[in-house]
């Protein structure tokens, strides 16, 4: 159905959502528990993605977490959605207990492999490339940074 909405207006309208939800977080304290996928393809190039709202910055692909899902399941729906590309051999590294917008937040950091280019929708994820990990573009978000040095610490 989103599809049907013009690219420039979806765009727009996540921003305001993206706000929208930042200020709830704020005045409940609630938020969903979440997923962070580090994805490498076949020559350990990391995915990185740029989003059409938030901050700016380089991110890995992630998302929340819908209700009844199991983190595995929204991690492959979440690298479906943004990049177009299904992940093999998704693996949980660990989970991160953090502050999202002054509430409570549970990330689950899972890596895997992509063995085919992203197709970003240009709606959510403007851009999507694979980035040698000795040379990683600007800026990072710090959130990114602490889930790499997780990343190389358990599989390095």
């Amino acid at each position: 159905m989103f599809h049907l909405i013009p690219a420039p207006l979806h765009r727009a309208s996540l921003r305001v959502a993206y706000r929208l939800r930042a200020i709830l977080r704020q005045q409940t304290g609630a938020t969903r528990d979440g997923v962070s996928v580090i994805a490498k393809d076949f020559d350990g190039q990391i995915l990185l993605v740029r989003h059409s709202y938030g901050p700016e910055g380089w991110y890995f692909i992630g998302g929340g977490i819908d209700r009844g899902e199991d983190p595995e399941d929204a991690a492959r729906r979440e690298v479906r959605e943004e990049v177009g590309c299904d992940v093999a051999g998704l693996k949980l590294i660990g989970t991160v207990n953090e502050e999202l917008s002054g509430a409570a937040h549970t990330a689950h950091i899972f890596s895997g492999v992509i063995n085919e280019m992203p197709r970003p929708d240009g709606r959510e994820i403007i851009e999507a490339r694979f980035f040698p990990t000795h040379s990683l573009p600007e800026p990072l978000s710090p959130r990114t940074r602490e889930r790499l040095e997780m990343w190389k610490k358990r599989t390095g």
